[in-house]
């Protein structure tokens, strides 16, 4: 909610051409991020031995978020001149410093996420929020533009950093262990590349529209991306806290089931969320955002369904990682991102940045949906189990998501409009599922109640300073 607030003050601050420079600093800095821990926070998280690995890790990860840091710095207005955004090269510069940032809390993080600690990751992201929001209006007031983004992300994650340590209760402990190395970085690398491509590919869309359309339609494209993103924001980040240490934890079990268990209840949230964003798409931006964004919602149709798929992709990836399939897992990446790049293309051409949008939800469907499929089937999961776990919240879309349309249709004032067919479309839609959901909460709630392995001794610990892997790029 507070992330909802600050884009609807952001928005009515900065203009849609401020917004595009910025969409270009956070694209090239979302990509790099993911290689900050060369995927060793997942290894860490799933691992029978974490305390053995964590002092190699943290030496490794620190080394390559520093090495990350410096090569962007000293890269960004190349990279930005590449990309079509010249002003976007001070604000890449100034992010750098998220990549050591991140790269220095790889063992801490992946120690909070292994122990469950919600509540302290919760609180830990309320003073995220808090600092990042503040610094940034207030700059942003002051008159500092588009840089003001960049300044308050990064006092954020300074702060991150220090709470997550402190909160941990770890101390720094470097050290390198020969015979492990190796074994982190066959699991680690594959991860990291899964995870660069994973982000590539959901940003290739921003190369593409600063490239071809220019810094205004990316601010349109960059306003509607982030409200499609909503549920996997919402969601998303309980479902990666949890699913892989639980994932990890049913395999010793023999469980195969665990997916579809999980799927559920996962699917009926964000399928409703991306129902009602993409039919409410124009009154949602004119209402939150100002006329001045109307173009966004054009997009918005079509990106709020993908929005909704992106958190099933997220579960399925969760538990390829949590199998120990990071090389699947990096193809089905690979799988994605050449059929994307080509499908922008075309898209961005033909339709400017609905014809982006449009491309996205066919290659999901079409391409990706498929071959997170196969990955399953062949790692352990039951298919026929998760696809029966998909088709209930679909049926019941269908006429709650009409309903909505029609009902928007027939009112004229957009206000009452966006209130009226969203709250009628949401209780039709809970209405048909409140049984089948209730049921299917009740089993994951069982699913997930067994403690969980701590990964340090409360009376050893260690590690560098924190800040999650991706953090802030949602």
């Amino acid at each position: 909610m507070g992330s909802f607030a600050v884009g609807i003050v952001l928005a009515r601050l900065l203009a849609p051409e401020q917004f595009g420079v910025f969409a270009v600093a956070l694209t090239v800095q979302t990509v790099l991020m993911t290689l900050a821990d060369l995927g060793m926070s997942t290894d860490l998280i799933r691992s029978e031995s974490p305390r053995e690995k964590a002092p190699t890790v943290a030496t490794l990860a620190l080394v390559a978020g520093a090495f990350l840091a410096l090569g962007m710095a000293l890269s960004a207005q190349s990279l930005a001149d590449l990309l079509g955004s010249p002003e976007a090269g001070p604000v890449i510069a100034v992010m750098s410093a998220s990549l050591f940032l991140a790269g220095a809390g790889v063992v801490p993080y992946a120690a909070l996420q292994r122990a469950f600690a919600q509540k302290k990751l919760f609180g830990i992201a309320i003073a995220d929020f808090v600092v990042g929001t503040s610094i940034t209006i207030v700059l942003i007031l002051l008159g500092w533009g588009v840089m003001a983004l960049a300044i308050g992300r990064l006092a954020a994650q300074c702060v991150v950093l220090l709470l997550q340590y402190a909160l941990s209760g770890e101390k720094v402990r470097l050290g390198f262990d020969r015979r492990l190395a190796p074994g982190i970085l066959a699991f680690g690398v594959p991860v990291a590349g899964a995870n660069m491509l994973s982000w590539a590919l959901l940003n290739v869309d921003s190369v593409v529209i600063s490239r071809f359309a220019g810094a205004l339609s990316l601010g349109f494209y960059y306003l509607a991306f982030n409200v499609s993103n909503w549920p996997m924001s919402a969601i998303g980040q309980v479902v990666r806290s949890v699913s892989i240490p639980a994932f990890a934890r049913l395999k010793s079990r023999g469980t195969d089931r665990s997916f579809s268990i999980a799927l559920g209840p996962v699917w009926a949230v964000a399928l409703l969320a991306g129902l009602m964003i993409a039919v409410l798409a124009a009154p949602l931006i004119d209402v939150l955002y100002g006329s001045k964004w109307a173009v966004a919602a054009t997009v918005l149709v079509w990106l709020g369904m993908f929005g909704a798929l992106r958190t099933v992709f997220d579960l399925a990836a969760s538990f390829l990682l949590a199998r120990g399939a990071s090389r699947v897992t990096f193809i089905v990446q690979v799988v994605w991102i050449v059929a994307l790049i080509p499908a922008t293309l075309v898209g961005v051409n033909v339709a400017g940045i609905v014809g982006v949008g449009i491309a996205h939800l066919a290659v999901a469907l079409l391409v990706v949906c498929p071959a997170y499929g196969v990955a399953l089937v062949r790692n352990g999961a039951d298919l026929r189990a998760a696809l029966g776990a998909l088709w209930p919240p679909i049926l019941a879309a269908a006429p709650a998501g009409l309903t909505a349309a029609l009902l928007l249709a027939a009112i004229p004032d957009p206000v009452t409009g966006f209130v009226v067919a969203g709250f009628v479309g949401t209780l039709l839609y809970g209405l048909v599922m409140w049984r089948w959901l209730r049921r299917r909460v009740a089993v994951l709630r069982e699913w997930t109640s067994a403690p969980a392995v701590p990964l340090l001794p409360t009376t050893e610990s260690f590690s560098p300073l924190v800040v999650e892997p991706g953090k802030g790029t949602s």
